[in-house]
């Protein structure tokens, strides 16, 4: 667990909305549901709803993947996000016991 990049990750507003979306993505994202959320939430509807650029998500978007904290999937000329609940429990918990 790099602490830099997850320090990184969680220093900028737009990051920790996009994870607080990811969360609950069959609230944040409805207009994905008739698609499913199986393999995350499309690139393209984070976009939208943070209402920036194409270039800022997807640099936000790998920022919170070396961090650790999404997990992408490939499929097709689409990539889908979702959230690694793992590596959220562990970075908790490193916080609980070395911080």
């Amino acid at each position: 667990m790099d602490q830099v990049e997850i320090f990184k990750a969680l220093s900028n507003k737009s990051r920790l909305q996009i994870l607080e979306w990811l969360k609950d993505p069959e609230a944040s994202f409805p207009e994905q549901k008739p698609n499913g959320y199986e393999h995350g939430v499309c690139v393209g509807q984070i976009q939208v709803k943070a209402g920036l650029t194409q270039s800022t998500i997807s640099e936000y978007l790998s920022v919170l993947l070396r961090a650790g904290f999404v997990e992408a999937t490939r499929m097709g000329q689409w990539t889908y996000y979702k959230r690694n609940e793992q590596a959220i429990k562990n970075f908790t918990e490193a916080i609980k016991t070395d911080l």
